[in-house]
C-alpha cells in the first residue's frame, strides 16, 4: 500500500485508515514524554514557564495527529470537529479511542472521499 504522506500529515481533507491512525499514533507517542522529560531535566520544574525549553516543541512534533484524527472522523461520516470531544476529560479520550482507533470507518465512499481500506492493492 502507498500513502501520500505529505497529504496524511498535513492535510484535512480525506479520509484516514486504522492503520493509518494507529502508526501515526504509535509513532507520535513517545514525543510528549521525551519532550517533557527534556524539558524538565533543562529548566527544573518551571510552573511559570512550562513551554520553554524543548518543551515548547511539543505543539509541532505532535502536529500529524491533528490531520489524521480529523481524518479518521472523516472516515467515521463525522465532521472534523468531533476532535474536540477530547477537551472533555476521561470521556472524550475513552470516545476518540473507541471510535478512531477501534471501529471500522464507513464502507464505501462517503461524503469526504472514498473508502482508504478498499484502495489497498
Amino acid at each position: 500500500m502507498r500513502w501520500n504522506w505529505t497529504d496524511l500529515l498535513f492535510s484535512f481533507k480525506g479520509r484516514a485508515s486504522r492503520g493509518q491512525y494507529w502508526l501515526v499514533s504509535l509513532l507520535a507517542s513517545p514525543v510528549p514524554f521525551l519532550a517533557i522529560y527534556l524539558n524538565l531535566k533543562a529548566n527544573g520544574f518551571d510552573l511559570e514557564h512550562p513551554w520553554t525549553g524543548p518543551g515548547s516543541w511539543l505543539f509541532i512534533l505532535l502536529w500529524p495527529l491533528l490531520p489524521v484524527t480529523i481524518k479518521r472522523w472523516h472516515d467515521r461520516d463525522k465532521s472534523g470537529w468531533w476532535i474536540l470531544i477530547n477537551l472533555v476529560p476521561i470521556v472524550g479520550d475513552i470516545w476518540t479511542l473507541i471510535e478512531n482507533g477501534l471501529l471500522r470507518g464507513t464502507v464505501g465512499e462517503n461524503r469526504f472521499g472514498p473508502d482508504p481500506a478498499a484502495q489497498r492493492g
